[in-house]
């Protein structure tokens, strides 16, 4: 028999709810009728707040920036070397995003329902535009760190080992035995797919750099 929720149920409610699930079911088996059952109502009463499980992962996306918000915005400000403040964001978005199953597949792609990006985003292409770039090149630099990223994390979460049974990821023998005749190829799979702290200090160090050398006026 479902129980009645004592709690009143919202937006916010069920996202945090889904949240938790994300790290046992992964985003593939995380469903509306699983979340439904974690908070004791029937799934139809998730439809007065999500009319798809789209709009669901809108809302997770959102919850998971509230909570990530003054780790992106910590070293921000007047006056601060604008790429260590960069770095030190992208740095935070990726440690959030890793405490969760496929949490870089959730956040990518959704549409945040309420200003929570707004605060570290002003504060960074602030910082930047007090630096010397205009302010397009502002936006350009702050989206591509931050795409990447996104990119960096989807590709780390499918790859390395299950963060919950803390086993599996890509297994580096078979691939470099199906690549025996491409040496080069094969040899980069211990780059590309291990020590993947290390591999994002090198991209992300790659990619600052890069937008100083092509996007900061002088």
């Amino acid at each position: 028999m479902v129980k009645v929720a004592t709690t009143p149920l919202d937006r916010t409610r069920v996202a945090v709810t889904a949240l938790k699930l994300l790290n046992q079911t992964g985003l593939d088996g995380l469903t509306l009728r699983a979340i439904a059952k974690e908070l004791d109502v029937k799934a139809p009463a998730l439809y007065w707040h999500f009319k798809d499980k789209q709009a669901l992962l809108d809302e997770m996306a959102t919850e998971m920036m509230r909570r990530m918000n003054a780790d992106l915005t910590a070293g921000a400000g007047p006056g601060t070397d604008w790429q260590s403040a960069l770095s030190g964001a992208l740095r935070g978005l990726r440690r959030h995003l890793l405490m969760y199953r496929d949490g870089a597949k959730v956040y990518s792609g959704t549409h945040f329902t309420d200003l929570s990006y707004a605060v570290p985003m002003e504060a960074h292409l602030r910082t930047l535009t007090e630096a010397g770039f205009t302010p397009g090149d502002a936006a350009r630099a702050w989206f591509t760190a931050y795409s990447y990223t996104i990119g960096y994390v989807t590709e780390e979460q499918s790859m390395g080992p299950d963060p919950v049974k803390e086993e599996g990821g890509y297994d580096l023998a078979a691939r470099a035995e199906r690549l025996a005749a491409y040496p080069l190829a094969a040899a980069a799979g211990g780059e590309m797919f291990r020590d993947f702290d290390a591999g994002f200090e090198k991209g992300l160090a790659a990619v600052v750099a890069g937008i100083g050398a092509t996007m900061l006026e002088t």
